[in-house]
């Protein structure tokens, strides 16, 4: 029972941090440079 909890719990924080990066991208920012190209030669992706 003990491990179905951690699974249970490991897989909400990952579904947390998954739909984080997505929000984070539909709003511009990328995952490489935290939406300030001017350190990374302005190639993250924007």
């Amino acid at each position: 029972m003990g491990t179905i909890v951690v699974l249970a719990v490991l897989a909400g924080i990952v579904a947390l941090i998954v739909r984080s990066m997505v929000r984070s991208k539909k709003s511009g920012k990328s995952l490489h440079c935290g939406g300030d190209c001017s350190h990374c030669g302005g190639q993250c992706g924007h």
